[in-house]
């Protein structure tokens, strides 16, 4: 434990992980936000998805001020949120094999759509076989994850490979392996875990890189503004109307 009270000192472990992840993988997410750029120009459709805490960065992307209004959440029930009892049935349903191939099927998705998956470990057989439909399909897959759980632990999934392996761009949140950033004298088990805020950051570089691709490509961006500020709902009812065939939490 350091001089300083632990919720400082993770505070110091957060920011050390942000910095990490801006200097060694600003080229990563640069190319995420292009391919998104590409597929929003292109008339494309934009999905994300996440298990159970892995969700949360997700849905922090979708009808939210300041984001694209064309990014939607790729739900599988059970599996997206803590609210399924017992909250141990969604871990059990992300090692499902199958399971990924009927959410798919079921779901708008199709060729020329994006697909960023966002899964910690990157080796249940959930994001796995997600990643592997979708580029069936012909969609394109962003995986954001920590390489590190690649080189330290065992695939859950039959091919032995994990998310990185069936991406076409891979943002490497490096969180490491356990996901608890602090230890402290009296304390049995490691604690405080980053990969929410550093995932959930990591996402929003990529929607600033793709913001920014777009109006390099002559489009407006189709940006939702607060509907807590005068005008508002105004200007988001001309956004959802006017990409209302790439919006599906409506």
């Amino acid at each position: 434990m350091s001089d300083q009270t632990l919720a400082g000192d993770f505070f110091d472990a957060a920011i050390g992980l942000l910095r990490q992840v801006k200097e060694g993988e600003a080229g990563h997410i640069e190319e995420a936000g292009r391919l998104l750029a590409e597929v929003i120009a292109d008339g494309g459709r934009i999905f994300a998805f996440g298990a159970g805490h892995s969700s949360l960065p997700a849905q922090d992307t979708v009808y939210r001020a300041g984001g694209l209004a064309v990014m939607n959440l790729l739900a599988v029930p059970g599996v997206v949120g803590v609210d399924v009892r017992p909250a141990t049935l969604g871990s059990a349903l992300e090692r499902v094999d199958g399971l990924a191939g009927a959410v798919l099927d079921s779901s708008p998705a199709r060729s020329g759509d994006v697909l960023i998956i966002i899964s910690l470990s990157g080796r249940n057989a959930l994001p796995v076989e997600l990643a592997m439909n979708a580029r069936a399909l012909g969609m394109k897959v962003v995986g954001v994850t920590s390489v590190a759980y690649a080189e330290r632990t065992r695939s859950r999934h039959s091919t032995g490979t994990f998310l990185k392996d069936h991406c076409d761009v891979v943002v490497d949140s490096r969180i490491p392996v356990g996901d608890a950033e602090l230890t402290a004298e009296g304390v049995g088990a490691p604690f405080a875990p980053a990969s929410t805020v550093v995932t959930s950051a990591v996402m929003q570089a990529v929607i600033a890189a793709a913001t920014g691709e777009l109006v390099r490509r002559g489009v407006e961006p189709p940006l939702l503004r607060s509907g807590n500020v005068d005008g508002g709902h105004d200007w988001n009812g001309r956004v959802m109307d006017a990409y209302a065939d790439r919006i599906f939490y409506r």
